[in-house]
């Protein structure tokens, strides 16, 4: 049973594929009849068997090492282009978490989006969804690696441009798909170069490579930098993070996926590229300086935000911005338990938003007020999910800051401070978006909000409980520290760190006034956070204005000189052609006589040039 999992273990991210499959007729309108229903229980039904399917197969790999499975795809001469998968408990747990957060999602999306028209088309996009991310997780090929990151670029395209007929989601939908692309063109360029270099794209042979490798600093650096851009720009990093802002255009259930594993899938290839990328100084320090420059940056720009998934979508940035910089220092084990913690807490969050977003049609959290009372199972999400994702003991954010704060104690003293200050940054502006949203006076778009459906609340509940439950998991998997090994210095820097945070959010005067304060410094303050340090505008008047300027430079080259030149030339060629024609009288004495003084001119000229 345990070889028959192993050698059908390829079948998982195909699940979802052919749930995609499946949901065709529904999507493309040749099932029109029964509704769109039935497109959307035939992807649950798959992802359910994905999901199933996964479990049985983490139990057969766990305490086991890591095994390999070869799908030999093509082979031509010295081209070998192999589908190589690692079934290890890592991976295999990955891809269980993906599974299991897309069957929620989905079981969501069919409250969430109960009356929406192309509701098969939205769960075939989420099937295509799951099934790229779920191969890359046991990936063990570059090659398909990188095809599937593609696959998820293609996906956010397309998901993030579902209601296709407002003009801001279609804006959305471009500029994530060019923002993504421009870190998978340099990524490109170093998965043919490391090909090149190495010999194959299988990571075990990569990584061996890696240990003998010899390259001068130069390539080195623009190696690593070409294999971290892909990463960058998936994980929404700086410069690279303004595409993750405006995908919340999209429908909520898919923004539920995109910010706990989308980007996550993204920080897991970082992770399986750090040998190689330690092989470059330059790079591992880039990693450190974008993680710290956008974990910190994306925390303040949250504090200033009034679309509540905004608020959240920035904190994701600064998350992992904090996987950056682990994986640039090397402390992959930390990298991996933060993305699995925070991937857990930000689905709920995400959760509860869209079931405030559903019931009282609006994201703006300086309309909203007073849900406590009138959604309880909405607030106790939200309240859970947020405990989860900061450092508040016991829940599964705090262990995994705290396994961070352990490694960077002694030799990296400073990235405390880093990620104290995101710990305690979240925490005030998740409270100050609860104050807003669930406290205080009713307003007119919540005083009459229901609590969601039942499809909405099954799913939101089930996660609180696995929320609540991640330090038992962690502990099961032998990823927490020990009591007589506890650094209890650092634990209580981390309490201290949250507490503050939710103690200053519930303090603040949250009113008109202060969500828009009427004195200039204050009012600059916002603005420049709120419109994340004006970085778009920065973008405009530099690279945009260049890309601009060289594309116009580029049109009038070719439309005045090379346009030019070919119709010169043509134009030359129709005035002789019109001209000659009239010489052309029929009768052969006059060619003669032609052909003579031609002879006789050249004749004359030849004699006179050697006179």
């Amino acid at each position: 049973m345990q070889q028959f999992l192993i050698e059908t273990s390829w079948w998982v991210p195909c699940y979802g594929l052919l749930g995609a499959i499946l949901t065709l007729p529904w999507s493309v309108g040749l099932i029109q009849s029964s509704g769109q229903r039935p497109a959307a229980y035939l992807n649950i039904l798959t992802t359910v068997l994905a999901f199933v399917h996964g479990l049985a197969l983490f139990s057969a790999v766990w305490g086991q090492e890591p095994q390999y499975f070869d799908i030999h795809w093509l082979k031509a001469a010295d081209l070998d282009l192999t589908f190589s998968l690692e079934l290890s408990p890592i991976s295999v747990g990955a891809m269980g978490v993906i599974t299991g957060l897309s069957l929620l999602a989905q079981f969501f999306a069919i409250g969430y989006m109960e009356k929406d028209w192309a509701l098969g088309r939205f769960f075939g996009l989420m099937g295509f969804f799951e099934a790229a991310m779920s191969g890359l997780v046991i990936s063990n090929s570059l090659f398909l690696t990188y095809a599937l990151l593609e696959m998820l670029t293609l996906s956010t395209y397309l998901l993030v441009g579902f209601w296709y007929a407002q003009p801001l989601v279609v804006t959305a939908a471009r500029d994530a798909f060019l923002t993504k692309r421009v870190g998978d063109v340099l990524l490109l360029m170093g998965v043919v170069a490391l090909s090149a270099f190495s010999g194959s794209l299988n990571f075990p042979d990569l990584y061996e490579w890696a240990e003998h490798a010899e390259l001068s600093p130069t390539v080195s650096a623009l190696l690593g930098l070409a294999l971290i851009s892909g990463p960058i720009g998936k994980c929404a990093q700086f410069p690279l993070h303004l595409w993750l802002d405006e995908a919340m255009e999209g429908p909520n259930p898919a923004s539920i996926l995109r910010n706990s594993v989308v980007v996550g899938c993204g920080a897991y290839v970082l992770i399986k590229l750090q040998p190689i990328i330690s092989l470059s100084p330059v790079a591992s320090t880039a990693l450190v300086a974008l993680g710290t420059v956008t974990a910190i940056g994306t925390s303040l720009v949250s504090l200033a935000q009034i679309d509540i998934k905004r608020a959240l979508s920035h904190s994701t940035s600064a998350y992992l911005g904090l996987v950056f910089i682990a994986v640039g220092i090397g402390w992959t084990d930390f990298a991996l338990i933060l993305l699995f913690a925070h991937a857990i807490a930000k689905a709920l969050l995400f959760m509860s938003t869209g079931s405030i977003i559903l019931t009282t049609s609006g994201q703006d959290i300086t309309e909203m007020g007073g849900l406590w009372s009138r959604m309880p199972a909405t607030t106790t999400a939200f309240l859970t999910g947020a405990a989860g994702l900061v450092g508040l003991l016991p829940l599964g954010g705090f262990w995994a800051l705290q396994r961070g704060l352990d490694d960077f104690w002694y030799g990296e003293p400073w990235l405390i401070v880093v990620i104290l200050a995101v710990n305690a940054l979240t925490a005030l502006s998740l409270t100050r978006v609860y104050r807003l949203v669930f406290m205080g006076n009713p307003q007119p778009k919540t005083r009459r909000a229901p609590e969601v459906p039942w499809t909405m609340a099954v799913p939101m509940i089930s996660l609180s409980v696995v929320t609540l439950l991640v330090p038992v998991i962690l502990n099961s998997l032998q990823l927490l520290p020990s009591w007589e090994f506890m650094n209890w210095s650092a634990a209580g820097l981390l309490l201290m760190s949250g507490i503050t945070g939710c103690a200053l959010g519930a303090s603040l005067k949250l009113n008109y006034a202060w969500t828009r304060p009427i004195q200039a410094p204050l009012r600059f303050v916002q603005d420049f956070l709120a419109y994340d340090f004006y970085i778009d505008r920065l973008y405009r008047f530099s690279v945009v204005l260049l890309v601009s300027s060289i594309s116009q430079f580029s049109a009038w080259f070719d439309r005045y000189i090379v346009d030019g030149v070919v119709n010169l030339v043509g134009l030359a060629s129709i005035l002789s052609g019109e001209t000659l024609k009239y010489s052309a009288s029929g009768r052969s004495q006059a060619y003669m006589l032609t052909i003579a003084l031609v002879v006789g001119l050249l004749g004359a000229l030849l004699t006179w040039s050697m006179w």
